[in-house]
């Protein structure tokens, strides 16, 4: 070093101020910057503070650092690599970057005491710990990053430790961290920082930027999948790519899990003891906590063979760890256990509940016996209703469910009872599944925001009201009625009333399950959207799948049953009413609680189509522009919609394509937006148009049926197909109108709709035969023509053209046009022509501008006298109202 310094000192020169201050003695740092950064304004005024300036050029300009107790000597440049950089680290310079000098002037700061070489202050505060990593030059490469942005290393995991830097998702130092909270880094987070390591800004602590670079739960990690089916093992293979993981065969050498299927597999595959053989509860409870599970929590049940196992022996790392680091209890699994049994702290035992509550103890629930299920089968008859009770028993104990000499004693009427009992305990079973395995979770999980850095709500409140708002009412209706038919059981006899029993509770059924079924589509979208956009959710549903409560239903299949079971209670009270003698008491109850749930079911199904109409309806009113906000009306419901295209002149306009929407006492006429021609929409709030309109129709009129005279079925011909007219006439007015259209929607049937329309009318003004509302006519009777109707894309372009025409005239109208410039066109008229004994029209029709006028023609239109009478144009010729002759002939008909 000594004969480094001295080359140095021989070779480089220093300013002549630097040589006074050296000379005076003065305790001033020298502070050395680079070329390519003293060129900054920002960063020559930040390293101004740090002590006098010197602008350097290459190693052989540095003098040799001021000895102690002299203050130390700084080099700011950029990058740290080169020549330079190398020379001032060897001679003990305080390297400094220049964004960390930016960052020590904002912060009004003095540079830190050490002489490690800092850039940025990007990780300061980080204190980092490695896993996985087996290669030196890798790890000494992150290492030296991670100084030069401020950050600190530790060896082992302890209570210091802020940050985990792994390789995979596996072993005790990724537990410890998991266990904790701590986060669990990728390697592209050091490099993402060291590549924005000019942005004062960056700070690798930020909460976007963990996010970000997050070790993904299954990075490192090759996993089988054994005992699936095709398209399961497709999805689970998606699912691991998305998660940093990759699939491989059994028999791969770098294969470290096996995913079995418990439920298709007995006995574990052949593989190494080093791989892990897990349950398919691993794989999605790691998905959903975002975190690799602990493997020995979720092993396979085969994982023994001639007396080894496949689990190797727990280490002590983790004991040793929490020995040193004081921080108390460790996170795994056999590590939870020693410290309960010796006394572990709150802390710890809190972890264990909250871990158990998110699904990952697998020891809560046992697996019942095939026996069981056969049983249950054959009692039942149904497959569906085999679920077992939550805590993993049998609905019925052992004495409870018949065998074939007790069933053989009963009376049919008492079998079928007790079918009836039967499937009410295995519906309120699933029932209390639904509520405690996914309903209670969920909210408990919506109620903690975060948790140890992480958010634990997988469901928002409002995803929760739409799933599970309507069920329990149901819930509890059902378990009083259980309790009620275990009574009767237990205290049998052949007068015992089942159907008293049922009657009872049918007011509570009326009230509890309309909502429910009337808003099932919209709790299954709901259902559907979340288990698609929401990869945890996704996890939790299937954890749960896999639990022997669920009989490996999803939760979809579970939440219909609601909406089966009125009807299956229903046929088996008409099957112990054909066992129940006249003469009995419960006959006459039996009857009654049949009329009663048919009048609960068929209550549900109005409600569930006057609510369906409902929305409809308010679907409808969002599609239409300009709709009249009184279109919604709660005593209103939406009936059949149909597409026409216009015969008369009188709504729209003849050709154009119209929507009927017909409601139980008006009917919506609206006009079919053309994207050719109708792009157009009303303006944006900056006086411009704004185009491609959102709604799809346009509001032309909403026409009541009470103003519905007449509706006219047009009998078919060759040049007349389904076509329809109607007499309209309100209050107001003195003669009728005939509108005609013509159905264009084939899976309208014409004669079905006018039925509808008419039943309609008729219960608007309260008549009840409604066939006299329609009549039949030929075409010729109306004088409707359909021959020349042309819809065509050329006769559209026509049509706007025309249309646009008629708008300009209308623009540049004389009763639009000023005075004085009316006046001054009064001029330009043509003197020629008498217009003493004309009418308006025919003087309009002489009107002709002196510039536009042909000298001969105006000749020869004056000097004859018996010249042609001048016509007026048709814009300004009267014309007779179109569907007069109909109407009279209607009328007469």
């Amino acid at each position: 070093m000594d004969e480094m310094s001295k080359g140095m000192s021989q070779a480089g020169s220093i300013s002549s101020t630097d040589k006074n201050q050296e000379n005076d003695g003065s305790t001033t740092p020298c502070v050395y910057v680079s070329e390519s950064c003293i060129e900054c304004e920002r960063v020559r005024a930040a390293c101004e503070r740090l002590g006098a300036l010197a602008t350097v050029r290459g190693p052989e300009s540095l003098p040799p650092p001021q000895q102690q107790p002299a203050p130390p000597s700084y080099l700011v440049t950029a990058p740290f690599e080169g020549e330079l950089f190398d020379a001032a680290h060897k001679a003990k310079y305080r390297v400094l970057g220049p964004t960390a000098v930016l960052q020590l002037a904002e912060r009004e700061e003095p540079p830190p005491a050490n002489a490690r070489p800092l850039y940025s202050l990007a990780m300061r505060g980080a204190v980092i710990c490695f896993s996985g990593f087996r290669k030196k030059d890798e790890l000494t490469y992150l290492i030296t990053l991670i100084h030069y942005m401020g950050g600190s290393i530790r060896k082992d995991m302890s209570s210091k430790v802020t940050h985990l830097i792994a390789a995979a998702a596996t072993g005790d130092k990724y537990r410890y961290a998991s266990g904790f909270g701590l986060p669990v880094l990728a390697r592209s987070w050091v490099d993402a920082c060291w590549e924005r390591r000019d942005d004062p800004a960056c700070l690798a602590t930020d909460d976007a930027m963990i996010k970000e670079h997050k070790l993904k739960v299954f990075a490192g990690a090759r996993v089988c999948f054994v005992g699936f089916p095709e398209d399961e093992t497709q999805h689970m293979a998606e699912v691991l790519a998305s998660n940093g993981g990759a699939t491989c065969a059994l028999d791969d050498a770098d294969c470290t899990h096996v995913v079995v299927d418990e439920h298709n597999t007995v006995v574990a595959p052949e593989c190494s003891l080093r791989v892990h053989v897990v349950k398919a509860e691993w794989f999605w409870a790691s998905v959903q906590n975002e975190e690799a599970q602990d493997e020995r929590e979720y092993l396979f049940k085969d994982v023994c063979k001639n007396g080894v196992s496949r689990m190797p022996n727990p280490p002590q790392y983790l004991e040793e760890v929490s020995r040193r680091s004081s921080v108390g209890g460790a996170c795994g699994a056999g590590a939870e256990e020693g410290a309960g049994a010796a006394g572990g702290t709150p802390a710890a035992l809190q972890r264990l509940r909250k871990r158990k509550l998110r699904g990952g103890d697998s020891t809560l629930y046992k697996r019942r016996s095939s026996v069981g299920d056969a049983v249950l089968l054959s009692l039942s008859g149904n497959l569906l209703d085999c679920t077992p009770s939550p805590d993993g028993k049998q609905l019925l104990e052992e004495s409870e469910v018949p065998d074939n000499v007790v069933r053989k004693l009963m009376s049919p009427r008492q079998q079928v009872f007790m079918e009836l009992l039967q499937t009410e305990s295995n519906y309120v079973g699933i029932l209390h599944t639904i509520v405690n395995m996914f309903k209670q979770p969920l909210e408990e999980m919506a109620e903690e925001d975060t948790s140890n850095g992480k958010n634990q709500a997988l469901l928002n409140n409002t995803e929760l009201k739409i799933i599970f708002g309507n069920l329990p009412p149901i819930y509890e209706l059902h378990q009083r009625m259980l309790e009620e038919l275990h009574y009767a059981q237990a205290h049998w006899s052949e007068e015992v009333s089942i159907g008293r029993l049922v009657l009872k509770y049918t007011p509570d059924m009326v009230k509890a399950y309309p909502p429910f079924v009337n808003f099932f589509e919209n709790t299954k979208e709901m259902l559907q959207q979340c288990d698609r956009e929401n990869p945890r959710f996704h996890a939790f549903l299937k954890i749960c799948q896999t639990k022997p409560e669920c009989g490996r239903q999803s939760l979809q299949e579970l939440l219909i049953r609601p909406v089966q079971r009125l009807p299956s209670i229903s046929l088996l009270l008409d099957d112990i009413l054909k066992h129940t003698h006249k003469s009995n008491p419960d006959h006459a109850a039996l009857v009654s609680a049949l009329a009663g749930l048919r009048e609960v079911m068929s209550h549900i199904n109005e409600d569930k189509r006057k609510t369906e109409g409902q929305l409809q309806m308010f679907d409808i009113y969002n599609d239409i522009d300009q709709c009249p906000a009184h279109l919604v009306s709660s005593h209103r419901s939406f009936v059949s919609r149909c597409e026409v295209v216009e015969l008369s002149k009188e709504l729209s306009g003849r050709g154009d394509h119209l929507v009927l929407f017909l409601f139980t006492d008006t009917m919506e006429v609206c006009k079919k937006r053309s994207k050719a021609f109708n792009s157009k929409s009303p303006t944006n709030g900056t006086g411009t148009m704004r185009i491609g309109s959102s709604k799809p129709y346009r509001h032309i009129s909403l026409m009541p049926l009470s103003t519905v005279k007449r509706v006219v079925d047009i009998r078919e011909a060759e040049d007349c197909h389904n076509v329809f007219a109607l007499m309209c006439r309100s209050n107001q007015e003195l003669k009728e109108k005939l509108y005609s259209f013509m159905i264009t929607d084939e899976t309208v049937d014409k004669s079905h709709f006018l039925r509808q329309l008419c039943r309609q009318m008729a219960n608007t003004v309260c008549k009840a035969d409604a066939d006299k509302f329609l009549a039949c006519l030929e075409s010729h009777q109306l004088d409707i023509d359909t021959s020349d109707l042309a819809l065509s894309t050329l006769s559209k372009v026509s049509k706007f053209a025309a249309r646009t025409r008629i708008k300009v005239g209308r623009a540049l109208s004389f009763n639009k046009t000023p005075s004085k410039l009316k006046r001054a066109m009064s001029s330009m008229i043509s003197p020629f022509g008498s217009t003493s004994n004309l009418t308006p029209a025919s003087q309009l029709a002489q009107m002709r501008l002196a510039s536009c006028n042909n000298i001969n023609e105006m000749g020869a239109s004056g000097g004859g006298e018996g010249g042609s009478v001048l016509v007026a144009p048709l814009s300004v010729q009267p014309t007779r109202k179109a569907g007069a002759g109909a109407a009279a002939a209607l009328r007469r008909f």
